[in-house]
């Protein structure tokens, strides 16, 4: 007996050895099968992209139903917290990751610091009509925009369902969303109307701008809006295939891009969104990718094709990045986000 116990003592030591050794050893990060992940471009180029992770369920980020649903699940039926057809991504300054989900009818909520999820709709339960845009507010406040009702909803962090926004609003079909922070704006682009909304934080109407044309400040059925603390705003202008660069007091600014079927041209695109270094990340659901330009409309970098795996894609549309470069794509009909991170230099 004393000989088997020496021996299992043995091997606990050399296990704890050699968990002491991949500590201190340095490596590339792993994914959750112990592979390293995946980065872009490939060696021997200098890495700029890492892939991080995908997020097709509240399990996928480490939340675990409580007691309470599974007992409310075994009295009512099973409830999902997949995604189904994710079409836009938030995340707020306190680990709450937002998804606004059409399939599901709803907007899902993973909070990551309390471990909690909830799928967001209207009060009592009832549905959403399309969800497709999503911003984040003063005090985390969520911003939803439902392109079927043509209305905004908002909710608090703490709050079970989310509320309209504006009573006589105007909206046709509203899509893309940005925030302004410094002047407390709600950019609104909608889709429709050919124009972007601004209204208050309590949804009021300040002003639009914005028709139908090929012009300076004319769109033709725009989908997404961008601004960040350092940025212009920017706009998707879908079917004009270019991206508009604006001013905070709506100036243009700029533009770039043009139809096409190769690499820095523009197909169908959709989210857009930048980095702290400034580059202008557009999702492009006919290529199944995103494409890293500069603010001229240089390419840097293209990133993706049609397949499940990481970095592949199948018709991706939002795009959010977090001010630590995070980067979260909203891959459709993969029912899925995938997480990447922008790891430095230049595309």
């Amino acid at each position: 007996m004393k000989q088997l116990f020496n021996i299992h003592y043995a091997v606990i030591a050399l296990v704890l050895a050699q968990l002491l050794l991949s500590g201190c050893a340095s490596s590339p990060p792993l994914d959750a099968a112990g592979e390293a992940q995946p980065v872009w471009p490939e060696a021997p180029a200098l890495a700029r992209i890492q892939y991080i992770k995908s997020i097709s369920s509240a399990a996928d980020v480490g939340i675990k139903k409580s007691l309470w649903a599974r007992l409310g699940e075994f009295i009512s039926g099973p409830t999902s917290d997949r995604l189904i057809r994710p079409m836009a991504v938030a995340a707020d300054a306190e680990d709450r990751i937002y998804v606004a989900d059409p399939g599901a009818k709803g907007v899902h909520r993973f909070d990551l610091s309390k471990g909690k999820y909830k799928l967001l709709q209207r009060e009592k339960n009832l549905p959403l009509s399309s969800p497709v845009g999503l911003a984040i507010g003063p005090g985390n406040r969520v911003y939803v925009s439902d392109s079927g009702f043509g209305q905004i909803y908002s909710a608090a962090p703490g709050d079970k369902h989310l509320s309209p926004l504006v009573s006589d609003s105007g909206l046709k079909q509203p899509t893309g969303l940005a925030f302004d922070a410094a002047n407390q704006r709600l950019y609104v682009v909608d889709a429709a109307e050919h124009n972007i909304k601004i209204y208050s934080p309590s949804g009021s109407l300040i002003k639009q701008f914005g028709k139908r044309g090929s012009g300076v400040s004319e769109f033709n059925f725009p989908t997404a809006a961008w601004l960040d603390s350092q940025g212009p705003l920017l706009i998707t202008d879908s079917l004009n295939f270019r991206i508009q660069l604006f001013y905070p007091d709506e100036l243009p600014l700029g533009q770039f891009g043009q139809p096409g079927d190769a690499s820095g041209k523009l197909a169908r695109p959709k989210g857009v969104a930048t980095d702290r270094a400034g580059h202008v990340y557009v999702v492009d659901s006919m290529f199944h990718a995103f494409q890293v330009f500069d603010r001229t409309g240089a390419l840097l970098l293209h990133l993706g094709e049609q397949g499940h795996g990481a970095g592949q894609f199948w018709l991706p549309t939002g795009i959010f990045i977090a001010p630590d470069d995070t980067i979260y794509i909203a891959d459709s009909h993969n029912q899925r986000v995938q997480v990447f991170r922008y790891i430095g230099g230049n595309p």
